[in-house]
């Protein structure tokens, strides 16, 4: 026992600065040797004397003394580390949750166009189902004539599906399930667990925080049935009757107090047009679509925190199994407009030029300035189910984005106010620069013409002194005679490195004036343009494909007519 202590005491001491805790080792003490708490005191003592032997050493004798005892202690410390980090790029264990019998759902109100926030909460269940070899069901909330369209369904498709890549392995619609609808809210009226109300949505709201039950509350079953028989019909008017559950108007949970199932809409709906004219609420709906499609887990923000206690009373109330709900810290956007009302208006005010207008942080604007898909599955993981609100700007999309692209996209030169400068002394034998498009050197080498005159950054010809030595990168070292004038020094990097700090100034980026150089624009954050002169080679970038124009920005191609490609600004 004594040399257990002493190497559970030297692994403390090495983990905490050379000072080893004695209680800290108790509980690891007992878990190798179990006996050692038959006795606790003495088990103490002989703690507190090793550790006090161990406490006098130097860490280098600690360390050295430790290696004897446990040769693999330092071959266990890194492989704990690795296994730390790579599970803090997992995402943490669900509850009750088995390899195969894990069923979740992303479930889009077509109401509007997928923004950040939407795709970190669909990405949470579409990943977790992965985890554990389950099953992701695409669900349409689409219970809500009023706001809801094809125009955003498809956008769902295209943006989740095709553009992000989450692939569910079912699709449903909640409008597909009606006559299911009616068959559970007649069921309800028959048991006398639901009621036809009459009172105006104000009374409802006003009733329901005085605890006061309201006047339809005890109608007969037939009564209700007849009402229900009405409603469906369409006969009352519109909003004049809802369907409400009966539980308990003095609750103390406010959302437990008799809440509206069902209300009427004329509104024509998208899918079904006029076939149905009583619709379901959102708590009720949401229950009845996660019992139909037999999901096992439902993971949301907290801000439905208070809707579990009636959402569990529903399903109890139903007969349909358990859920496990998982509720994260909310998922707040900010730095730009979210609401799909405000956004069409921005549209239809001709001061945004779309749903893709860069200002915007929907998917579809997102994808058109450069953000690969990987980016959003990396955020999730990085973001797992934290407890604390998560801030979501373009910002913190793009430095995920960042180092993606910086390990993948091909690098370019592009000058975006160019001054036009000559270099004498070329030697003859150097024809052409060789780059390679990417520092790993895996993506392959680009070529560019040696000639007499370059296209450089004003401000980088503006900040070198006369008489100093500047590297054009990976290309070779000039030195500056005059304004516009530099004259050939030599091609090595070494020979840039061997020049003294007060001889030369750094490297710049360079376009070649040969007549190959391809005038370009880059559509800025702001929607304003920005003319480049690019390297020939950018003429071989594909439609889609973002790049690195060094020193300046990543972007991606978004059209190119063979005369003027356009990029669209990424980021920094």
């Amino acid at each position: 026992m004594d040399e257990i202590i002493r190497r559970l005491a030297l692994e403390n001491a090495l983990k905490y600065k050379g000072s080893a805790n004695p209680k800290a080792i108790i509980g690891a003490l007992i878990k190798e040797v179990p006996k050692a708490k038959d006795d606790m005191k003495a088990t103490l003592a002989r703690i507190t004397k090793i550790v006090d032997e161990i406490n006098a050493l130097t860490p280098e004798k600690q360390q050295a003394l430790l290696l004897t005892l446990n040769p693999n202690y330092e071959k266990n410390i890194q492989e704990k580390r690795r296994e730390r980090k790579e599970k803090a790029g997992e995402l943490p264990d669900l509850p009750n949750a088995q390899k195969g019998n894990v069923i979740t759902r992303m479930p889009p109100e077509p109401s509007k166009y997928t923004h950040l926030g939407h795709a970190a909460s669909f990405l949470i269940n579409y990943l977790y189902a992965k985890k554990y070899d389950g099953k992701v069901i695409l669900r349409f909330d689409d219970t809500n004539p009023e706001k809801e369209s094809q125009e955003f369904v498809d956008a769902v498709y295209q943006d989740i599906i095709e553009y992000i890549g989450a692939k569910p392995d079912k699709i449903v619609f909640a409008s597909d399930h009606m006559k299911q609808y009616y068959e559970i809210a007649e069921k309800l009226i028959a048991d006398g667990k639901a009621y036809v109300c009459n009172c105006a949505q104000e009374t409802i709201g006003k009733l329901r925080r005085e605890q006061k039950n309201c006047e339809h509350r005890n109608r007969s079953v037939k009564e209700n049935l007849s009402l229900w028989d009405e409603m469906k019909q369409g006969i009352p008017d519109e909003g004049s009757a809802v369907l409400r559950l009966k539980i308990d108007m003095q609750h103390k949970n406010a959302v437990m107090r008799d809440p509206v199932l069902y209300r009427l809409s004329y509104t024509p709906h998208y899918k079904v047009k006029d076939k149905y004219k009583v619709w379901p609420m959102y708590d009720f709906e949401s229950v009845v679509e996660e019992g139909l499609n037999n999901t096992t887990h439902v993971l949301r923000s907290n801000e439905f925190d208070q809707r579990i206690e009636l959402q569990h009373y529903i399903a109890k109330l139903l007969g349909f199994p358990e859920i496990v709900y998982k509720h994260y810290g909310r998922y707040n956007v900010i730095g730009a407009t979210s609401k799909g009302r405000e956004i069409r208006e921005l549209i239809e005010s001709g001061e945004y030029i779309g749903w893709d207008d860069p200002r915007l942080i929907t998917l579809r604007a997102l994808k058109r300035r450069g953000i690969v898909k990987e980016a959003y599955y990396e955020l999730v993981k990085r973001i797992g189910l934290s407890k604390n609100q998560t801030n979501l700007d373009f910002s913190v999309i793009a430095a995920v984005n960042r180092s993606l692209l910086d390990k993948s996209a091909k690098r370019f030169f592009a000058i975006s106010n160019p001054v036009v400068v000559s270099v004498a002394q070329i030697p003859s034998s150097l024809k052409e620069f060789q780059l390679a498009y990417h520092p790993s050197g895996e993506k392959g080498e680009r070529k560019l013409s040696v000639t007499e005159k370059y296209y450089i950054e004003k401000k980088d010809n503006d900040a070198i002194p006369t008489d100093t030595v500047v590297r054009f990168m990976d290309s070779m070292n000039v030195r500056k005679i005059s304004e516009d004038e530099f004259v050939f020094v030599s091609e090595s990097y070494e020979d840039f490195i061997a020049f003294a700090s007060d001889e030369k100034a750094g490297l710049i980026h360079f376009v070649p004036q040969d007549g190959n150089e391809i005038f370009a624009e880059v559509f800025m954050p702001d929607t304003s343009t920005l003319p480049l002169v690019c390297e020939s080679n950018v003429s071989k970038i594909a439609i889609d494909d973002v790049v690195q124009f060094e020193r300046f920005a990543f972007c991606r191609l978004d059209a190119n007519d063979g005369e003027k490609p356009i990029f669209w600004f990424t980021h920094n």
